[in-house]
């Protein structure tokens, strides 16, 4: 586990791991989301232009459901491989 510590102007720097893992360096964006049972999970916004290059794979992918299957497919790898 990592731990950081809040200054008092509300700023915290993110152990090196969690920055390795989550794919993330200086400029680049995060969000939170505090759950209903109070956890809070950080996610990395910012992404390339050039990283969705290849993204959907097929060109013959033609109805939007395709698409969505194909990002959301990308993606949970790309999130699997980032967390191991």
């Amino acid at each position: 586990m990592s731990t950081a510590t809040l200054s008092s102007k509300g700023q915290i720097t993110i152990p090196k791991p969690i920055r390795d893992a989550l794919g993330v360096e200086a400029g680049d964006r995060l969000e939170f989301l505090v759950r209903p049972d109070g956890v809070v999970e950080l996610f990395a916004r910012t992404r390339d232009l050039l990283s969705l290059a290849g993204l959907i794979g097929s060109p013959g992918a033609t109805r939007a459901s395709d698409w969505d299957d194909a990002i959301a497919a990308a993606i949970s790898e790309e999130f699997e491989r980032s967390v191991r």
